[in-house]
Order: structure tokens, then sequence, then C-alpha cells
């Protein structure tokens, strides 16, 4: 099978954009991570981007689909974020949190791991089959019974998170999935709380249904959140991995252009 990769990252009603995404393949494994900083201008974005060095390049070392690997690649994440608060300043109070998705081509598997509110989402057949679930407050008053996704999706306390990425007392949750099989037509969707705050889960797959390639979904994606999204609204980010049949010709992951 082959990987397309379409991104989209913008700053939406925001001064300085917090969130970051990358990926990285090397023809057999492929992996993906959006993380979305929190501390300031200085401090958020420097969080972000340091999860995402510490764990691309920690993956990219040892590639493969192993729950404990996962882990640890999020626990030295972690580890190198608490190093940068060291320097102090606006560096000090700084978190992030990630999700963070490994593909392994030839057995056609998945996992995923996150910490905090960015979420992954696996879509089959244009619904939703599997999606993480948040380390935050309103979270647990879903599972709770004291609240259903569309009520904790509109909380004024949904920004409350119970964990991410840059805890010195206490180590931060981290939660690894099973191994899920991927099918031809599968799309995967990693994105910060910017997107699914605005759509819901309802939106996403609206936006999914309209579009017929990733790139029209992502611009769709756009379309939305900006129409919707209320006047100085969360830096929003999306990172969407559609899963093609193999090319006899080639069996090169292909990245599309943002």
């Amino acid at each position: 099978m082959d990987i397309e990769i379409v991104t989209l990252s913008k700053p939406g009603g925001r001064e300085y954009n917090e969130d970051v995404h990358g990926h990285w393949h090397n023809g057999h494994f492929v992996a993906c991570l959006v993380a979305d900083g929190a501390g300031g201008h200085g401090g958020g974005d420097v969080a972000a981007a340091t999860a995402r060095s510490s764990i691309l390049g920690g993956y990219a070392a040892g590639p493969s689909l192993d729950g404990d690997a996962l882990r640890q690649l999020l626990e030295q994440a972690n580890l190198d974020v608490v190093a940068r608060q060291a320097e102090g300043g606006k560096l000090a109070a700084m978190r992030s949190t990630v999700v963070f998705a490994a593909i392994d081509l030839e057995h056609e598997a998945l996992m995923w791991a996150h910490c905090g509110d960015s979420r992954a989402y696996l879509f089959r057949g244009g619904a939703i089959v599997a999606r993480t679930t948040d380390h935050s407050l309103v979270q647990q008053m879903v599972a709770g019974g004291m609240l259903d996704e569309e009520g904790a999706r509109l909380h004024p306390q949904r920004n409350m998170l119970l964990s991410a990425l840059g805890s010195v007392s206490d180590l931060p949750e981290i939660s690894i999935s099973d191994r899920m099989r991927l099918q031809t037509g599968d799309v995967v969707l990693l994105c910060s709380d910017g997107v699914w705050e605005v759509l819901g889960d309802e939106g996403l797959v609206t936006t999914l249904h309209a579009s017929r390639t990733p790139s029209q979904w992502i611009d769709e994606l756009d379309a939305q959140i900006r129409a919707r999204a209320k006047p100085g609204h969360d830096n929003y980010t999306a990172l969407g991995l559609w899963v093609t049949a193999g090319d006899d010709d080639s069996d090169d992951t292909r990245l599309l252009p943002e």
C-alpha cells in the first residue's frame, strides 16, 4: 500500500502559531506527528518543536510497531521538553500535547500514541472506526456520564488538560493504541484541538464525504474552520493520511504539497 499525506497548519485568530506537524518515512515505515504547544510565543512553539524533533528523530533511529517503544519515545520527549524548561524565561512553563502515528506499510498496520487532547482518528468507509481519548477534565466528565461528546466540545472548561509533555513532578499520562489493520481507502487524521473543537466528529465526517481527494479534504477542513470558528480562535493543525493501493512501479510514500 501507499500513503498520501496532506497537511494544514494556521494560527487561526491568534498572532502566532504554537502548533507543529511533521512526518518521516523510509519506504517501510511511515511516522507522523502533530503537537500543540502552550506557554506563549517563544514557549509553546518551542515545546511543540522539541517534541517533534525528539519523537521523529527517535523513531527514525529504530522504527517499529511496538507499544513499549512508542511509549519510550513520548517519555523521552517529555524529558527533552523539561530540559529546555531549565533554560528559564519564556521556556520555564512551556508544555505541549502530542499525537503520533506509525504505519508499517509491509504488514499494513497502524499504531498511535498521544498525550493531551490532540487527536488521532481512523476513518473507514467514511465513518470513524477508532479515535484517541483526550486526557482532559471534560473527557473525565464524559466517562462519568456527566456530559456527552457534544457537550464536552462546547464546555467552558474544555481546554483544561490533565496531562501534557513538560511535566517535572509527575510523569505525563501517555496512551498507546492496539495494533490496527489498515485497508486501502482508509483515512487517518491527526489534529490539534483547534480542528476538532470547531468541527466536532460529525463535521469531520461531513467534510470527508464532501471530498474526493486528500488535498480537497484539507482545503474543505480549512474553509469550514474559518467559517465556523469564533473570533480569536485557536491555532489549528491537521495532518491527513490516505491509504491507497500500491503502485507496481513504485513503493515510495507520496507526499502531497501543503
